[in-house]
């Protein structure tokens, strides 16, 4: 390469990295945490794994129950308004196969939470600052960075929840994932999901036997956006 045009370089990718470091501020716990759109797609220019996928309309037999935009959640609160599922590409593909898979024999997804904003993963350690049950605003949780999903199965012909060892958000032994003093039903149920799940990639929460994540984690910043900005984000994804 020319020496001149190696300089020339050189100092584009200089100034690059000089302005994205602009962008990024720490919170108060040293992490960053995405807030403008700007900050997203700057991300994502670097590296297209990290793009963020609608759920709804992408996989298949794909039903929700949100409650945290509802009161009827462990916070007793609501959380967030005008709710919408969205994952990591990566993510996103992953259950896209879980759902192929579980249609094979009659079941669907039911979801009650995906991405989520950090903002709430901080209300809900106010409520809960247990490690086990709520992730702590110190770390951020797998939901702010989109890469978890919470959900359960649902049988396509009735449209009734398969039954699980616990409700959702329960926080006792009995939601582990590895609590064997269950119903054969149930344990079946349970495998099932698991197992479909980490078929694909999914790791399960030992705590939360509806709480699946990928175990890459640490390649994607926290992210705390509202819904009304996410999806803007995700419709320009879309368009691109």
């Amino acid at each position: 390469m020319n020496k001149k045009y190696y300089i020339f370089f050189l100092l584009c990718f200089i100034i690059s990295c000089k302005s994205n470091k602009q962008i990024f501020s720490k919170n108060e716990y040293g992490l960053i945490v995405l807030t403008t759109p700007k900050q997203y797609f700057s991300t994502v220019s670097l590296d297209s794994s990290k793009l963020l996928k609608r759920l709804n309309g992408f996989i298949p037999n794909i039903v929700f129950d949100w409650r945290y935009a509802t009161t009827n959640n462990f916070t007793k609160q609501i959380l967030y308004t005008n709710p919408d599922a969205y994952l990591r590409i990566e993510a996103a593909n992953n259950l896209k196969n879980v759902a192929i898979e579980l249609e094979k024999i009659g079941l669907g997804i039911k979801v009650f939470d995906a991405y989520r904003p950090y903002s709430v993963t901080k209300k809900m350690w106010e409520v809960v600052p247990d490690d086990r049950y709520a992730s702590d605003p110190a770390k951020g949780s797998g939901h702010n960075r989109g890469i978890a999903i919470d959900l359960t199965l649902y049988n396509l012909e009735t449209g009734t929840e398969l039954e699980m060892p616990t409700s959702y958000d329960n926080f006792t032994e009995n939601a582990h994932a590895n609590y064997q003093q269950l119903s054969q039903i149930v344990l079946k149920n349970r495998t099932i999901l698991i197992n479909t799940m980490q078929m694909f990639g999914f790791k399960v929460l030992d705590t939360e036997w509806w709480h699946f994540y990928l175990p890459n984690s640490s390649k994607y910043e926290l992210m705390d956006y509202d819904f009304k900005t996410m999806s803007k984000m995700c419709n320009v994804n879309t368009h691109k």
